[in-house]
């Protein structure tokens, strides 16, 4: 039988609960609960880092440095260990976390940190074909200070497989979601686009859903058979900054991205 998916919500001075999948996706049209917004001002700071699971020193002065002054971070291979869980509920009104295995002692996914309570929060499972580990994303949902609500779809992608049809499986639920969103987006995460299908059928996919790449005049992202596997799309916003930061602190560099939440259309 299939692991029940659901997220872990870590909030300073609160035991850790468990979020099982809404009843009905959040364009349904549900009351949501009045919440604060992510920002009092247009500009949102956004930070995405595969973490490697804390496997290598600095993880910490890296979040520390960059996460802090952050409104969201997405990590992806966030594993939730006591010094994570801490930095999170310390600098963060709500971490929610989608356990996509377990190691020994902590689970690993993919992980939001976000400065407002989600109003929305869905998690994802998908598993690999090839090694059955299972990859993970998570949508939230966040109110802005104009009023409307952010979607935000963290993701870390199926890596091992043959052809796409896992690959578009894992997008698939995500767009059901996307597509009916009436509200700025925010996709972002770690891709495994590393050949030229998944490359095709991320950008198929990213048309479709309206979203838009951002771009890093100087990208050091992490590459794989030449091609980034690290990407930010987004929809009814605009890009002020965008940059990668270069560390050591894991086997992938920190993306960077600064949005003003005012409603354009990139040309």
């Amino acid at each position: 039988m299939r692991k029940k998916t659901y997220a872990m919500r870590y909030v300073a001075g609160q035991p850790a609960e468990r979020i099982f999948p809404p009843g009905a996706m959040l364009h349904v049209g549900q009351a949501l609960p009045p919440g604060a917004p992510l920002t009092a001002d247009p500009t949102l700071r956004v930070l995405v880092w595969n973490i490697f699971k804390q496997q290598r020193a600095d993880w910490m002065s890296v979040l520390q440095g960059f996460g802090k002054d952050a409104h969201l971070v997405l990590l992806q291979e966030a594993q939730t260990t006591p010094e994570l869980v801490k930095f999170a509920t310390s600098n963060y009104l709500a971490a929610d976390q989608v356990p996509a295995f377990v190691l020994p002692q902590h689970p690993s996914g993919v992980m939001t940190l976000a400065s407002a309570h989600p109003v929305y929060c869905c998690p994802l499972r998908e598993r690999e074909p090839l090694l059955r580990l299972a990859k993970s994303a998570l949508v939230t949902a966040y109110p802005l200070p104009n009023g409307e609500m952010l979607m935000v779809v963290n993701i870390h992608a199926v890596n091992f497989s043959l052809g796409i049809d896992v690959y578009s499986k894992q997008l698939g639920p995500i767009g059901e979601q996307i597509q009916y969103h009436r509200g700025p987006v925010i996709m972002a995460g770690d891709f495994n686009a590393w050949s030229r299908q998944r490359m095709k059928a991320l950008f198929r996919f990213a048309q479709d859903m309206a979203l838009h790449e951002v771009t890093f005049t100087d990208d050091h992202r992490r590459k794989a058979f030449g091609r980034p596997l690290d990407f930010v799309f987004y929809r009814d916003m605009k890009v002020s900054e965008a940059s990668v930061l270069v560390t050591r602190a894991s086997d992938h560099n920190p993306l960077l991205v600064e949005f003003n939440s005012t409603r354009t259309t990139p040309r």
